[in-house]
């Protein structure tokens, strides 16, 4: 042992023979402590995805929206912080509010007064660790001038002064606002007795017992105004998160052959997203095959292995896909012969999908809405089709932050919009499921295929399986 404070021991020793000889043997002090790491700062960790006057032009439009419909105090909580190994996800509304990955904070935006003020702990708790304060240093919040910095909010308070705040500014007849996540009036969510309530609803359910009498608005309307509309920064984004899908629904494709498991092309895909630049997978790849192809996500996914078949010659197997690169995500969906070939009926019936959502984008232009591109859908499928297919809705949904962005379907297409098409087939009475996805972009004067580098004509679908 060597050191500084290492020191040498004299020890005896007998040996076979009966003599006693001298070992050295070396001992060593208590060591001194390691030097304690510094405190690490937010800027060391995050950097902000926008420009500060990009988040406050967000907030300026929010607050004319809750203006003209009543003012009052808007609500958005953050992520409380909490994992268990899982990297943090910031909520959307926050995030795109404020740009911050701070934990257990509230944005409160003032419609009346025209300010915005961000409410947070002190310190990191996430950072902090007396036990182990070399590897968790803290890390300051709220006296971060350089985390201030980066969302051009107005005012800073600690989150402990949040409810006495909220409650001086309900004596004053303040209506308080919330995005419940959907359209309509805000109702007190049940607790369940199993599970727990998701972010949104715990806050209205706190709302309601902390303030009772308390007038809560639903802001939704007014967020999904704004969210609905990518700015060109947001839609570069959401361009590189479907170029890492495309590539990974083409590696694995590459793979697809009978007795390869659905769970190995889920591999294939999400490594490939990672080459691309994929920080994360909005959520768990929807890779089915055979018998599975005929059943919805969440009854697959009831089981705990129900999700690793084996594929078998003559099986289609279906993709339903995304990624995500720097917080904006993708949704890809395409259908496969494992063998190579389609039955004539498995491309009869792929070709029933593919047409209406051709249909579909062909109908995209400023001033549609989705409502009446339902009827073209519908207007595109076969009437004895008709019970096969999955939805009553125009066969797509919005994305940007998150695969469920916030979606109006009377409000008209406007430029920047960004949604997928993806009209599902389920036959439970020949056995046969396909899907084709495709994510579309509202321009000025039409709609531009994000996904058009991903064939979807049976025969180029064929030629991406390997042998």
């Amino acid at each position: 042992m060597t050191g500084p404070r290492c020191r040498r021991i004299v020890m005896p020793w007998i040996v076979a023979s009966g003599a006693v000889v001298g070992l050295w043997l070396v001992a060593a002090s208590p060591a001194p402590l390691a030097a304690q790491t510094p405190e690490q700062r937010y800027t060391d960790w995050a950097r902000p995805d926008f420009r500060p006057q990009e988040y406050q032009y967000r907030r300026g439009r929010i607050m004319d929206g809750l203006r003209a419909t009543g003012g009052g105090l808007l609500l958005t909580p953050s992520s409380d912080g909490t994992t268990y190994g899982g990297t943090f996800r910031q909520l959307d509304d926050f995030w795109y509010l404020t740009g911050l990955e701070v934990p257990s904070s509230m944005l409160v935006l003032d419609a009346d007064t025209g300010l915005s003020i961000l409410f947070m702990p002190p310190r990191d708790p996430r950072f902090e660790n007396p036990g182990r304060p070399n590897d968790f240093p803290g890390r300051p919040l709220l006296d971060d001038y350089q985390l201030r910095s980066i969302a051009g909010i107005d005012r800073y308070r600690d989150i402990a002064e949040l409810d006495a705040f909220v409650r001086a500014r309900l004596a004053g007849g303040t209506a308080l606002r919330v995005n419940a996540g959907a359209a309509g009036p805000v109702s007190e969510p049940v607790v369940p007795l199993i599970g727990t309530l998701d972010a949104a609803a715990a806050l209205i359910h706190r709302l309601h017992t902390d303030y009772p009498g308390a007038e809560i608005r639903n802001a939704y309307e007014t967020v999904a105004r704004l969210r609905m509309i990518k700015t060109p920064t947001e839609i570069m984004r959401m361009r590189a998160a479907a170029d890492a899908t495309m590539a990974g629904i083409r590696a694995a494709a590459s793979r697809i052959r009978a007795g390869v498991d659905e769970r190995t092309l889920q591999g294939e895909f999400e490594r490939t997203c990672r080459t691309f630049g994929s920080q994360s997978i909005p959520f768990t790849p929807i890779i089915k095959s055979g018998p599975n192809s005929l059943w919805p996500w969440r009854i697959l996914a009831a089981h705990y292995d129900r999700r690793n078949r084996g594929m078998r010659d003559g099986d289609l197997v279906i993709f339903d896909v995304g990624c995500e690169v720097n917080g904006y995500v993708s949704d890809i969906g395409r259908t496969f012969p494992v063998n190579g070939t389609f039955t004539d009926v498995q491309r009869e019936k792929l070709m029933v999908s593919t047409r209406a959502a051709e249909a579909i984008i062909a109908a995209v232009r400023p001033g549609v809405t989705l409502r009446e591109l339902t009827a073209v859908a519908y207007a595109a499928i076969p009437d004895h089709e008709e019970p096969h297919m999955q939805t009553p809705s125009f066969f797509g949904h919005h994305i940007g932050l998150s695969v469920g962005d916030p979606v109006l379907l009377d409000e008209p297409l406007a430029p920047g919009m960004i949604f997928t098409i993806e009209p599902w087939y389920y036959n439970h009475e020949i056995g046969v499921s396909v899907f084709v996805e495709e994510v579309v972009l509202v321009t000025e004067d039409g709609v531009e295929v994000l996904t058009s580098g991903l064939p979807r004509e049976p025969e180029e679908l064929e030629r991406m399986v390997s042998p």
